[in-house]
C-alpha cells in the first residue's frame, strides 16, 4: 500500500529564503528592527544625535554675526567662503558628537546579543549566519541615514530665522548646500555600519567601544604626532577613516570619490573580517 505526501499549493510569489532557514530575508529585516528598537540605548542615543544637531546650531547661529561669520559687515559680501558653507557648518557641527554617539550604538547592537545569550537564538533561527549579519547592517544604516537626514534638514530651518536676520540665507536644494549635507548623512551612516564590524569582531561593549572610538578618535591624535617625528607618516593622514570622510565632504589632498572608496576600504575590511569570524568562531 502507497502512501501519498500531500504537497503545498504554490502561491506563484516567490521569496528570498535564507538557506538552512525557513526565515525570508525581509522577516530577517523585520525581526534586526524589532530587536535594535527593543534597546533602550537606540531611543537614547538617536535622541541624543538629534538634540546635539539642533541645539549646537541654534548656539552657533545666535554666535554668529557678520563678522564672525566671514562677510562684511558694510556691504554683506563674503570674505571667507560663502553663506552656502557658513549654512552646512552651522547644520553639520553637530553630527561630530553624533558620530561618536552612533559608533557605540553599533558596537552594542551586536555586542548585547552577544552579552544577553540572544546570539545563540539569532543563529539558530538563521544557521548560514552571514544573512543575520547583513540584516542588522541594511536596518542599522537605514535607520541611522534617516536620523542623521532629520537633525540636518532641521538644524538647517532652525538656523535660518536665526542667520536671516544677520542677512545671511541659504537655499537648501542649492547644490553647494544639499551635496555636503548629505554627504555627512551618508558618513554618520556608515560609521554605525562600521561599528557593528567591530563589535562582531570584538563581542564585547568595552572593547568594541574603546576599538572604535580609538579609530575615530585616537588614530588621527597618534598619526600626527609621529608625523611630525617621521616626514613620510603623515602621508598615511589622508587615508585613517575620519579624515577619509572629511575628505569625502570638503576635498582637499583628494577627490571626493577617493576619499568615499577609501571610507568604503574600511568598512568593507570591518564587515568582511567580522564576517568570516561569525561563520568559523562558535556562538
Amino acid at each position: 500500500m502507497s502512501t501519498v505526501t500531500p504537497t503545498q499549493p504554490s502561491t506563484g510569489r516567490a521569496t528570498f529564503v535564507s538557506a538552512g532557514s525557513g526565515l525570508s530575508f525581509t522577516g530577517l529585516l523585520k525581526s534586526e528592527s524589532i530587536k535594535l528598537w527593543s534597546l533602550r540605548s537606540t531611543y537614547w542615543t538617536f535622541s541624543l544625535v538629534i538634540v546635539a544637531a539642533l541645539g549646537l546650531a541654534v548656539a552657533m547661529s545666535f554666535a554668529m554675526s557678520t563678522a564672525t561669520a566671514g562677510f562684511d559687515p558694510n556691504t554683506g559680501a563674503p570674505m571667507m567662503g560663502s553663506s552656502e558653507q557658513l549654512f552646512v557648518l552651522v547644520s553639520t557641527t553637530g553630527l561630530g558628537l553624533g558620530q561618536l554617539i552612533v559608533a557605540v550604538l553599533g558596537v552594542l547592537s551586536i555586542s548585547g546579543e552577544y552579552s544577553s545569550g540572544m546570539i545563540k537564538s539569532t543563529l539558530t533561527a538563521v544557521p548560514n549566519r552571514l544573512p543575520a549579519l547583513w540584516a542588522k547592517v541594511i536596518v542599522l544604516f537605514g535607520y541611522t541615514f534617516l536620523v542623521g537626514l532629520f537633525s540636518v534638514i532641521g538644524s538647517f530651518l532652525v538656523a535660518i530665522p536665526i542667520l536671516g536676520a544677520k542677512d545671511i540665507s541659504a537655499s537648501l536644494v542649492d547644490v553647494a548646500v544639499l551635496l555636503p549635507l548629505l554627504g555627512n548623512v551618508l558618513f554618520l551612516a556608515l560609521i554605525a555600519v562600521f561599528a557593528v564590524g567591530i563589535g562582531t569582531i570584538v563581542r564585547s561593549s568595552a572593547g568594541g567601544i574603546a576599538t572604535v572610538l580609538g579609530i575615530i578618535l585616537l588614530l588621527p591624535t597618534v598619526v600626527a604626532l609621529f608625523s611630525i617625528m617621521v616626514g613620510w607618516v603623515a602621508d598615511i593622514m589622508p587615508f585613517l577613516f575620519t579624515a577619509a570622510g572629511s575628505e569625502m565632504i570638503t576635498p582637499n589632498t583628494m577627490e571626493s570619490w577617493q576619499a568615499f572608496l577609501v571610507v568604503m576600504a574600511w568598512v568593507v575590511v570591518s564587515l568582511g573580517t567580522a564576517a568570516l569570524l561569525l561563520k568559523r568562531r562558535d556562538a
